[in-house]
């Protein structure tokens, strides 16, 4: 088994080509620009943008630092000033109570988060943060990010771990033209910035060749954009008109501006995975991030979110993103604060007597129940205080939470009741069940979950009129269901206009032999979507050269190498070192690989696919001893299932079956919900016993009645025994899981 971390990695809009700034513009700073840009300057003054990182002082600082103590785990942190200095005493990568000193400041509001540096530039963020509401709204205390769980120093959520380093995690959205330098060969940042927070130029761009343009004594029209790469004041321009007939606002112009505006935003607030910072405002977001999609672990099926997302992958779910809604609609760009409090922002669009009545929420007005925020904006909290709002702006649809056995809106605020209430009372008042616009959630939840109904589901989003982050999100899992109808519908999406769907149609293609598609993934080596290119060149990494022409050659190289400098801007990430260990193992640069490897375990030693992967490459290399030792080192650090697994295989292929097959029971045991780990050890028992094995796989089929490889598995061993009619029935169920036809 090879854990692909690249799609960790990189975990994923027509394409346009927009304008690109010219290299000849510099960065000038916020004070240019007051001069002219008075109000908006002062609008910007004191919001989260302008607070997003400041240099700690007795200005910045909200934080108790006057002796204060915050106990968790029988660690006693303590916070203090020394020499006007604000330091805090607490576990450091030993484990040990040292003193830090403060470096930067992080946020205002809700909380503030503290910085601290370490040598070779990296900077950590602490685990304990400071809650900044008033005490009325439980605020005003040292809190943890973590509460509850016990987190040493050889944890990846540790304060000095990876994913608190700020260089890496952080850096790239609280500051302005920020470049991470981080040096590979020794291990260590450079990490520098124009401006330390979120200053004017971070959305509109260098702002120099303006600067020339407004002290030119002739202003024309020659120069594009009044000197920047994208004019933002054009995105505003957007006009809305209520439909007589219709009652519904319709937009009447629209600019193109506004989805460029969009892509700026999502720069940072999109849950995403950088590929360098060279991002400008007015560049394509793909050819700088990859958007994540709606996985199981960031959203609900339904595209609720669950984790933090950051707004931008649930707004593209919604009917108002599809209409031309952008961001600034809603929101001022430079105080940050809706333009109007609570949902009266709504009706700025849609009409009071229609919605904002009794005969639209059958709640008591100025009720919760009444709130368009609350109930098509469910909020969250995250990092402990932070609530924020759901921004999918979907109709509550507790029927699909019973279903699908998801949160809802309704039951949020009516905690004493069960979604079924709330589905017929929704139901009494409309007459019908109302479904909205994300109408994918079936298919979501039937495909993670591997469900005999999931295929078509998913060719019913397909063919319907959803988002495209829905339809990329379901593509993705075609690759499971290997057939004719699958392979041409991969292929077909390779034409879609929007960069997601077409690296998703590429990662689907992956799951079939290469010989069948690399005539049709070649082509998009000339992707004008960085993030094409990217997965084009993945895969083909794969072909031997001597089967392709000069020119084929050339452009693979020219392609793999833009997808190597990708994986070196994150160098400082075991997932992008296994990745490189990958390519430097297709490309024969077998010192490089094993180098890579290693650097991964360096970085986090208890990183499980550098494991994995890394034990695979030296049992290729006919080193089984290698191989063993690391895995047998990797469970001293993490006892994991896919160690085991790969552990059970290196005993079966090594002529000590029992041993094996310990090791992929444990596997399973370790991962009850995991169906590859079930199908793995009921074949392995099926080999002598295939009475015990089917018992095993219709266990597991209970949990996933769509498994393909469990389903022909179980057809095998009833063939095998003379069992016809189980035979019949299991390849029967494989045909209805196959068949694409949607109701």
């Amino acid at each position: 088994m090879n854990i692909t971390p690249f799609k960790v990695f990189l975990s994923s809009m027509a394409i346009v080509i927009y304008s690109s700034l010219s290299s000849a513009a510099i960065y000038v700073g916020d004070q240019a620009c007051i001069s002219c840009h008075a109000q908006e300057h002062q609008q910007w003054k004191g919001s989260h943008h302008d607070l997003a990182m400041q240099v700690a002082n007795a200005q910045t600082v909200l934080g108790d630092f006057k002796q204060a103590t915050f106990f968790k785990k029988g660690i006693i942190s303590r916070f203090f000033m020394r020499n006007g200095r604000f330091m805090v005493n607490t576990d450091g990568p030993d484990n040990t109570l040292q003193d830090y000193e403060i470096s930067y400041t992080f946020g205002v509001y809700p909380l503030q988060q503290y910085m601290v540096k370490f040598p070779k530039g990296r900077i950590q963020v602490l685990g304990i943060a400071w809650d900044s509401r008033s005490k009325d709204e439980g605020g005003q205390r040292w809190f943890s990010l973590h509460p509850g769980e016990s987190i040493k120093a050889d944890d990846v959520l540790h304060w000095t771990g990876p994913n608190l380093n700020w260089n890496y995690m952080c850096a790239d959205c609280h500051s302005t033209n920020l470049k991470k330098n981080y040096d590979e060969d020794t291990a260590s940042y450079n990490t520098q910035w124009d401006a330390i927070n979120v200053s004017c130029e971070a959305c509109h761009g260098p702002a120099s060749e303006h600067v020339t343009w407004v002290k030119s004594a002739k202003k024309t029209k020659s120069k594009l954009n009044k000197g920047f790469a994208i004019n933002l004041s054009a995105a505003n321009s957007n006009h809305w008109k209520i439909n007589d007939k219709t009652r519904k606002p319709e937009l009447l112009t629209y600019n193109s501006v506004g989805k460029q505006q969009m892509e700026l935003c999502a720069k940072c607030h999109s849950r995403r995975s950088q590929l360098d910072d060279d991002f400008t405002p007015g560049d394509n977001f793909r050819d700088h991030y990859l958007p994540s999609l709606l996985t199981e672990t960031l959203y609900h099926a339904d595209g609720k979110i669950k984790d933090e997302v950051y707004v931008y992958g649930s707004f593209v779910q919604s009917r108002m993103y599809q209409a031309g809604v952008t961001c600034t609609d809603c929101h001022n760009p430079h105080t940050l604060e809706r333009k109007a409090s609570g949902g009266d922002v709504c009706l700025q669009c849609h009409l009071g007597d229609d919605y904002a009545s009794s005969k639209h929420h059958f709640h008591q007005a100025d009720s919760t129940g009444a709130s368009c925020i609350a109930c098509h904006m469910p909020s969250q909290t995250y990092m402990g205080v932070d609530e924020r709002n759901d921004h999918s702006f979907r109709i509550p649809r507790p029927d699909l939470a019973e279903q699908l056995g998801l949160p809802d809106a309704c039951t949020s605020c009516h905690q004493d009741k069960k979604s079924p209430w709330a589905a017929d009372a929704i139901k009494q008042w409309y007459g019908r069940t109302p479904v909205g616009y994300q109408q994918f959630g079936h298919a979501l939840h039937a495909l993670t979950q591997q469900q005999e109904n999931a295929l078509s589901e998913a060719y019913a989003v397909l063919l319907a009129d959803s988002s495209s982050i829905a339809k990329a999100s379901v593509l993705g899992y075609l690759g499971q269901y290997r057939s004719r109808q699958t392979l041409i519908t991969s292929l077909q999406m390779l034409n879609s206009s929007e960069a997601d769907i077409r690296t998703q149609a590429l990662q689907a293609l992956q799951a079939f032999p290469i010989q069948h598609t690399v005539a049709r993934i070649y082509p998009l080596l000339n992707d004008p979507v960085k993030i094409v290119r990217l997965e084009a060149a993945r895969i083909l990494a794969a072909v031997p050269k001597g089967s392709l022409s000069a020119d084929q050659e050339k452009l693979i190289d020219k392609v793999t190498e833009e997808y190597r400098q990708t994986l070196l801007f994150s160098a400082d990430r075991p997932e992008a070192q296994v990745s490189l260990a990958q390519l430097y193992r297709l490309q024969g640069r077998v010192i490089k690989a094993e180098r890579a490897f290693n650097k991964a375990l360096l970085l986090q030693p208890k990183y499980i696919p550098a494991y994995v992967n890394y034990a695979n490459y030296l049992q290729q290399q006919g080193n089984e001893q290698s191989a063993y030792n690391l895995l047998q080192q990797g469970l001293k650090q993490v006892d994991a299932a896919a160690l085991h697994q790969s552990l059970g295989f290196w005993y079966i292929r090594n002529k000590q079956k029992d041993n094996g097959m310990i090791e992929l029971r444990t596997a399973r045991q370790l991962a009850p919900d995991n169906v590859n780990y079930q199908y793995v050890y009921a074949v392995a028992v099926g080999e002598k016993q295939p009475k015990k094995a089917i018992k095993l796989l219709t266990e597991t089929l209970k949990q996933h009645s769509g498994n393909i490889q469990v389903l022909m598995a179980l057809a095998s061993y009833h063939q095998q025994l003379g069992n016809k009619s189980a035979d019949f029935k299991y390849r029967h169920k494989i045909d209805k899981v196959m068949r694409t036809m949607t109701k």
